[in-house]
C-alpha cells in the first residue's frame, strides 16, 4: 500500500517503476521464446525441410493462433485476472520447452508449437497496465526496448553459454534459458501488479480503457473498419520483415560478412533500441492528441523509407552489412513499436472510442504472424535456392511501396472522418488533421 502511494505521489518514480517492470517482464518472456533460434540444428531435416525451419514454423504457428485468441481474450480481459493469466502463460511455455528437450528428434517440434500458443498473449497483458495514461508512450518505452533488444541479447547470451557448457544440447538449451529467467520474470510481474490504476486526469486525456463487449467491437469496425484494415495489412508486412530478419539473422550474417562476430547481434539491436527509446518516449510530451497522431504517422512514413534506403545503399556497395542490418532493423522496429504502442493509443484518445489498444493490436498481430508463417513456407518450398539476404532485400522494397500506399489511404480516411465529425459536433479539435 505504501509503495502504491509513493508511486502516485511521484511521477518520476511511477514512470521509472513502470518502465522497468514492463521491460523486465517482456524481456524475460523472450527467454522462453527466442533463444532456440540461435541453434543451427545442422544436418537435421524433416519432410525435406531443414529442421530449424520446421521448428520456427511450428512455434510461429502456435504464436499466430495465440494472437487470434488474444483478439477476444485481451480485449475482454478484466484487470483482476491479469496477473494469474500472465504467470500461467509462461509456465505452460516452460513446460513445453521441457518436453522439447525430453522428446527425441524429429517428434519434438510439436512442443515448440505448444510453446508458442501461450506466449502470443503476454504482450497484451503487459500493455494493459500501461495504456490509457498521459505518460503511456513514456511508460511503454521499456516494453518497446525489450521488443527491440531482447532477441539479439538473448541469442548472444545463448551462444556464449553454449560455448561454456557445450555438453548442453541444442534441444535442452531453450528449457535451460527459460528456467534461468523464470525467477526474474516473477519479480517483474510483481512489479507490474503494484502499478496504480489510471488517474482521473489520465482518463480525461486518453479515455478510459475498459473490457470490450461484442457490441463495442462491432461499432468500432463499422466506424473505422477501412483504416483499420489498411493498418492491419501494413502491420502484417512489418511483422513478416521483422520476423524474417530476426529468425534468420545468423544465416543472413553468414552471407553478408563471413567474419562477423556474435557481438553485432547485440550492438545493432542496442543502437536501434536507444533510437526507438528517444523517439517514442518524446511523444509522451505531446499532450495534444491531434499533433501526437500526426507525428506518429510521420514516423511511420520515415521508418519505411529508411528500410528501403538502407537496402538500396547496401546493394550499391555504399554501406557495409552492419549498417544495412542496422537501418533495416531500425526502420522495422520503429514502425512496429509506433503501431503497437502509439497509433492505436492516440486513435482511441482522439476519437474517444470505447475500446482498448489490445483489441486493435491483436487484430494486426494475428494477420501479421499468419503472413510470417506464409513467408517461411514459401521460402522453404518455392525459393530454396534464393539466399536469405536477398529475400530480406526484396521484402524491404515491398514494405516501402505497399506501406506508403496503405498509410496514405488510412490517413485520408481518418482526415475525412474527423472533418465530418467536426461539422456535426462543432468541436474544432476533431478537424485539425
Amino acid at each position: 500500500m505504501r509503495l502504491k502511494e509513493a508511486l502516485l505521489r511521484s511521477n518520476s518514480l511511477f514512470i521509472a517503476w513502470a518502465v522497468i517492470a514492463s521491460f523486465g517482464t517482456y524481456f524475460c518472456m523472450y527467454a522462453f521464446r527466442k533463444p532456440f533460434n540461435a541453434g543451427l540444428y545442422q544436418g537435421l531435416e524433416l519432410w525435406d525441410v531443414s529442421y530449424k525451419a520446421v521448428l520456427i514454423i511450428s512455434q510461429v504457428a502456435g504464436y499466430t493462433l495465440s494472437k487470434f485468441a488474444g483478439i477476444k481474450v485481451i480485449s475482454e480481459l478484466k484487470h483482476s485476472s491479469r496477473i494469474g493469466l500472465i504467470i500461467g502463460l509462461i509456465l505452460v511455455a516452460e513446460i513445453a520447452l521441457l518436453f522439447f528437450g525430453l522428446v527425441p528428434y524429429p517428434y519434438n517440434f510439436v512442443f515448440l508449437f505448444i510453446n508458442g500458443l501461450p506466449l502470443g498473449m503476454v504482450y497484451g497483458v503487459v500493455f494493459s497496465f500501461l495504456e490509457g495514461r498521459r505518460f503511456t508512450e513514456m511508460l511503454a518505452m521499456g516494453l518497446n526496448i525489450s521488443v527491440v533488444v531482447a532477441s539479439g541479447i538473448l541469442k548472444t547470451f545463448y551462444i556464449e553459454i553454449h560455448r561454456v557448457f557445450p555438453g548442453i544440447s541444442e534441444f535442452w538449451m531453450p528449457f535451460f534459458m527459460g528456467a534461468l529467467f523464470l525467477p526474474f520474470f516473477l519479480l517483474f510481474v510483481w512489479m507490474l501488479s503494484v502499478i496504480p490504476a489510471p488517474s482521473a486526469e489520465d482518463i480525461s486525456l486518453r479515455t478510459e480503457r475498459v473490457p470490450m463487449t461484442k457490441q463495442d467491437k462491432q461499432l468500432v469496425m463499422r466506424q473505422f473498419g477501412f483504416p483499420i484494415v489498411c493498418l492491419v495489412i501494413f502491420y502484417a508486412t512489418l511483422v513478416v520483415v521483422r520476423d524474417f530478419r530476426d529468425n534468420f539473422t545468423i544465416e543472413i550474417w553468414n552471407e553478408i560478412d563471413v567474419n562477423w562476430g556474435s557481438s553485432v547481434l547485440t550492438t545493432t539491436e542496442m543502437i536501434t533500441g536507444i533510437v526507438v527509446l528517444v523517439i517514442i518516449g518524446s511523444l509522451a510530451f505531446v499532450r495534444d492528441n491531434v499533433i501526437g497522431f500526426r507525428l506518429t504517422n510521420l514516423i511511420l512514413f520515415a521508418s519505411i523509407f529508411l528500410m528501403g534506403l538502407g537496402t538500396f545503399l547496401f546493394q550499391g556497395n555504399l554501406i557495409n552489412g552492419f549498417y544495412w542490418m542496422l537501418m533495416v532493423g531500425l526502420g522495422t522496429f520503429l514502425a512496429y513499436t509506433v503501431l503497437q504502442t502509439v497509433v492505436f493509443e492516440r486513435m482511441i484518445a482522439l476519437f474517444r472510442i470505447k475500446a482498448n489498444a489490445g483489441y486493435f493490436v491483436y487484430i494486426c498481430e494475428s494477420i501479421g504472424y499468419m503472413g510470417s508463417v506464409g513467408l517461411l513456407l514459401y521460402k522453404e518450398f518455392f525459393i530454396k535456392d534464393l539466399s536469405w539476404s536477398k529475400v530480406l532485400m526484396q521484402f524491404t522494397y515491398i514494405q516501402l511501396f505497399l506501406g506508403f500506399v496503405l498509410l496514405a489511404f488510412a490517413n485520408i480516411y481518418l482526415e475525412r472522418h474527423r472533418a465530418s465529425r467536426e461539422q456535426k459536433s462543432g468541436d474544432p479539435t476533431l478537424a485539425a488533421i
